[in-house]
């Protein structure tokens, strides 16, 4: 039973997509075929069983992954405010050794990233070898918040006269160069755009203003950010067209049900690692004989 999310929700590299015909609230058909035969409680039963097992399955092949030491997986998540970026973090990868996964939110640029170029602060903590590395927000940012604010983009000290479509062209080809220098030496990117509509980030929102425990989470730049709404949406939609490419495609992801936007990042993941065929190493003779003997060593202890 899966939610079949590899196909359905990938973006083609060269054909353009139209944000609008991706419906946030969808939902996979044996969902809605459960509903009808046994009623909602019991497909809600079968999709939090789905989550629990891939949630397993990942902590499995996780393990696989760190002790091969060939690859590293880049995860990147981009969304809205509440569109559930966290959630994803907290519910999918729970369970993985934070020994071999790190998560990396970032803020406003420092003084000293500020002195670099702008993809100077991600490339500095990609994944090594064996790692999962997951950025909560990444260097799409710097296409999309930078792009709809043109008053960011003031401060990162570029010299005069960069502006316009070409420096925009520019900037998605400079991150789709990037990325294909990174696949071509082992890193296999994941990159998830969690679609929220906008209804259902206001009810979130008040959500959060309605619930003490929930305060924490609310910051009045997600009211100013709300505003520039279909800004930013046609930010998304470029973004999405120009840089989905064959090596690191995008994948658009229904993000009014928080289990629907869990379980299809889980089986993405999973196709992925899963399709490496990966095998713990193989010791060498030397090694065996190596272990054979602290074994023995150990037994006369």
């Amino acid at each position: 039973m899966q939610i079949d999310a590899v196909n359905k929700l990938e973006v083609p590299a060269g054909k353009k997509l139209d944000l609008k015909s991706c419906d946030p609230g969808w939902v996979p058909s044996w969902i809605k075929e459960c509903e009808q035969k046994k009623g909602k409680k019991a497909a809600k039963e079968q999709a939090v069983e789905l989550i629990e097992g891939n949630r397993q399955r990942l902590v499995n092949m996780q393990e696989l992954f760190w002790a091969n030491d060939t690859y590293s997986m880049l995860i990147i998540l981009q969304g809205m405010d509440a569109a559930g970026k966290d959630g994803v973090i907290s519910h999918v990868m729970s369970g993985v050794n934070p020994q071999g996964c790190e998560v990396h939110g970032f803020k406003t640029p420092t003084e000293e990233e500020l002195n670099h170029d702008f993809l100077w602060r991600y490339i500095r903590v990609l994944p090594e070898r064996g790692h999962i590395g997951i950025f909560n927000r990444s260097y799409y940012e710097d296409v999309l918040i930078v792009k709809v604010r043109p008053e960011i983009l003031a401060k990162q000290k570029l010299p005069p006269g960069l502006t316009g479509k070409e420096f925009w062209k520019a900037r998605y080809e400079d991150i789709n160069v990037l990325e294909q220098h990174m696949i071509r030496n082992g890193t296999i990117i994941l990159k998830f755009f969690l679609n929220i509509s906008r209804e259902k980030q206001k009810q979130r929102l008040l959500k959060r203003l309605q619930e003490p425990d929930k305060l924490w989470k609310f910051s009045l730049t997600d009211l100013s950010e709300r505003e520039k709404w279909s800004d930013y949406m046609e930010a998304y939609e470029d973004l999405l067209n120009l840089t989905s490419t064959k090596w690191a495609p995008w994948y658009v992801i229904p993000a009014d049900k928080k289990w629907v936007s869990h379980a299809a990042i889980s089986e993405i993941i999973l196709s992925r690692i899963e399709n490496l065929k990966l095998k713990y190493p193989v010791l060498t003779k030397e090694q065996a004989a190596a272990f054979a003997k602290a074994k023995t060593d150990l037994e006369k202890e």
